[in-house]
């Protein structure tokens, strides 16, 4: 299943790990900011909703 990475198998897998590490960190990021500008403009439209 593997291919045979030779003597560059740590740097190679080593490199996905921190690739998977990283997207990982965006898609988290980018989940909590779209939370909060959604909780943000929830508000604002509760604002306009009651001063007409």
């Amino acid at each position: 299943m593997m291919p045979d990475l030779g003597k560059y198998a740590d740097a190679v897998l080593s490199s996905y790990g921190v690739s998977i590490v990283l997207l990982l960190v965006l898609v988290v990021a980018s989940v909590r900011r779209a939370r909060r500008v959604r909780a943000e403009l929830d508000e604002v439209e509760q604002r306009v909703r009651r001063n007409g």
